[in-house]
């Protein structure tokens, strides 16, 4: 993932999209854990400080400090990235 992401803040890219097999950030692992709660939105410090596994932790701490938002979605899932 570094490479790739380094590449985005080269080019000054907008957005970071990061494939899964779920439709976003839980609490705990949705596969496992079905008491596990999806969050709509999270800032980058309330992911640490709630210590969840978005992606690799120099890949996402380059994201913040080059302000990038990440947008996490099911990569399984047809349509997951179409523009509306």
């Amino acid at each position: 993932m570094k490479p790739r992401l380094l590449r985005a803040i080269e080019i000054n890219a907008q957005v970071i999209l990061k494939g899964t097999r779920v439709d976003g950030i839980y609490s705990a692992d949705p596969e496992i854990d079905k008491t596990a709660q999806r969050y709509d939105k999270l800032g980058f410090s309330e992911v640490i400080a709630k210590g969840l596994k978005v992606m690799d932790m120099t890949a996402f701490t380059l994201c913040q400090e080059n302000n990038l938002p990440i947008i996490v979605f099911d990569m399984n899932k047809p349509g997951a990235i179409c523009l509306k």
